[in-house]
């Protein structure tokens, strides 16, 4: 989506051109076919360790880092597996949003009319919301090193995986004038 708000911003005139259904379908079967491919990586993994004793995972969910917790052998070699992961997943689109934003800014700040840079900028400011929360959380997760925060893990793991999902439509919907009219109302109506 930051790729979209980039080309929308930066070239609207080129836009449909650009965008074009072939080129999304592309672009989705891309990043599709890199999360299966990682996500496959994943299994194979794990299908190989060797766990012992207790099988109860002190976590909300079946996750990668709490299911180290029970593998039983030296946690160097998935360590490092996770960690060469994080780059497809977590960096390069990290990269790919905020230079996309970055470009978005400086074409938004060129702009002369103010209404016109207002429009530009709450055209991006749902997706940079939902998306920072997301990225802060899975970073916080799996890239930064964690002390034994079993608790803090969880709470981060639900917010990426229930809230984020959860406040996205919300986000989203609160941009749209009908939306926003019919929350007024509803909270008038009750005040």
């Amino acid at each position: 989506m930051s790729y979209d708000r980039y080309v929308a911003i930066c070239n609207p005139l080129r836009y449909t051109s650009i965008m074009t259904t072939g080129h999304c379908v592309k672009l989705v079967v891309f990043f599709w076919s890199v999360s299966f491919f990682m996500a496959f990586t994943d299994i194979l993994t794990l299908s190989k360790l060797k766990f012992c004793g207790l099988n109860i995972m002190d976590h909300l969910f079946c996750d990668l880092v709490p299911l180290l917790d029970l593998y039983c052998s030296d946690k160097l070699p998935i360590k490092v597996h996770i960690s060469l992961q994080s780059i497809p997943v977590l960096i390069i689109p990290s990269i790919i949003i905020v230079v996309s934003y970055v470009k978005i800014v400086r074409a938004i700040l060129r702009i002369p009319s103010n209404i016109s840079r207002q429009k530009a900028f709450s055209t991006c400011s749902s997706h940079l919301i939902v998306v920072s929360m997301f990225y802060l959380t899975i970073f916080s997760v799996y890239i930064l090193p964690t002390h034994g925060s079993s608790v803090m893990n969880k709470i981060l793991s639900l917010l990426y995986t229930v809230f984020t999902p959860l406040v996205n439509p919300i986000i989203y919907s609160l941009r749209n004038k009908d939306i926003k009219k019919a929350v007024q109302d509803t909270i008038l109506k009750y005040v």
